[in-house]
C-alpha cells in the first residue's frame, strides 16, 4: 500500500457516514505503520471492541469499510480459517464480521458478512503464518503469492459491499 494520511484513511470509508468516520479510532501504532508492508489495513477499535475497520488499495485508490464482528465467539476447541488470509487458526481467533452494504441495499438495512481473523491482522499473517504445505518453496515467493491473493480476496469483498 501506498502512505496514507489519517484524513485519507478516514475519508476513503464508503458504507459508513462521514460524522463515523471522523470520530473512528485510528490504529495506535498509525504513525509508524510500514504501508510498504501492508496489503491490508486492518484494525479493531479500542473504544469499540465490535467495530473493526479495513482500508485497501484499489484501481480507485484507497477504499475502508466499517466492519461489525458477530457477538458470540466459536469454541476455541475447533479450527476455522479466516477467509481473507486463508490461514487456519482456533476458532475462538476468528470472527464472523459483517460490512453494511453501500448505497439504497445498506440504507435499507443489507449487510454482507465473512470469517476474518478476530484482530483483522490478515496482512501480517499472510508474512509469518506459512502453512506446512508450502514451507518446503521459497520462502519469499510463498509470501509474495498470500499477499497477492489476500489483496485480491479483500478487492473482491469491498467489491461485493459496493454493489
Amino acid at each position: 500500500m501506498h502512505a496514507l494520511t489519517e484524513q485519507q484513511v478516514r475519508r476513503s470509508f464508503v458504507n459508513c457516514s462521514q460524522g463515523e468516520a471522523k470520530g473512528l479510532a485510528l490504529p495506535k501504532d498509525f504513525a509508524d505503520l510500514d504501508w510498504a508492508g501492508l496489503e491490508l489495513l486492518g484494525w479493531r477499535d479500542p473504544k469499540a471492541p465490535l467495530r473493526g475497520y479495513l482500508v485497501v488499495e484499489t484501481a480507485d485508490g484507497a477504499v475502508g469499510l466499517a466492519v461489525r464482528a458477530a457477538e458470540s465467539r466459536m469454541s476455541p476447541q475447533t479450527t476455522a480459517m479466516c477467509l481473507l488470509c486463508q490461514t487456519a487458526r482456533s476458532a475462538d481467533a476468528v470472527s464472523l464480521f459483517t460490512a453494511r452494504r453501500t448505497g439504497a441495499a445498506g440504507r435499507n438495512g443489507n449487510t454482507l458478512g465473512t470469517y476474518i481473523c478476530a484482530d483483522l491482522g490478515c496482512a501480517e499473517r499472510v508474512r509469518t503464518d506459512i502453512p506446512p504445505w508450502l514451507q518446503d518453496r521459497n520462502p519469499a515467493e510463498v509470501v509474495a503469492e498470500r499477499a497477492a491473493e489476500l489483496r485480491e480476496r479483500v478487492r473482491g469483498f469491498v467489491d461485493a459491499v459496493r454493489r
